[in-house]
């Protein structure tokens, strides 16, 4: 994890560990990676309570409850799968948030409509949720660091936007 990534792991964990609020993982491509960078931090265990690897449709399904019928409409890389990963992961793993990420890393994979590095993110709560969508094709590794970087950012903003409305304001 670069220094950068501590950083914000840090501001994570600050932030949940003084709302008493916890924070769960449902990860597709990313596979552990955003959890990885939250259990980082020492004393990760009060806020972390786990996270779901569905690195195919079936777990996501099964312990997500997304829909069949967007997954087959849509298939698993767009916005609207994401944003039931995040609702999913937080009443499987009964948590206030959650943080997913579902999309093709590469270098395979990839179709027109669907290009390799496409990344949907997603962080919230059952009740609000922001997305994101990569679309560079960087190389897996890189795709995958970008992704995982982006979500803990991406989750960072939203607690202190949730938290903090004034200050995030500002910065």
């Amino acid at each position: 994890m670069d220094f950068e990534g501590k950083i914000i792991s840090r501001e994570i964990s600050r932030l949940l560990w003084e709302k008493e609020k916890t924070v769960s993982t449902a990860e597709s491509c990313t596979g552990g990676r955003i959890a990885e960078g939250i259990i980082a931090v020492p004393g990760a265990s009060k806020y972390f309570k786990g996270g779901i690897i569905c690195y195919v449709n079936e777990v996501k399904e099964n312990l997500l409850g997304v829909s069949h019928e967007l997954l087959e409409e849509k298939t698993a890389v767009c916005e609207e799968v994401a944003v039931e990963m995040v609702k999913g992961a937080c009443k499987a793993l009964n948590t206030d948030y959650a943080i997913a990420a579902t999309g093709i890393a590469g270098p395979g994979g990839g179709t027109k409509d669907i290009p390799v590095g496409t990344i949907w993110l997603a962080c919230g709560s059952p009740e609000k949720t922001v997305t994101f969508q990569l679309t560079e094709d960087e190389g897996r590794d890189i795709n995958l660091a970008n992704a995982a970087n982006k979500a803990a950012q991406m989750f960072c903003d939203f607690l202190k936007a949730e938290f903090e409305p004034e200050e995030a304001v500002e910065s």
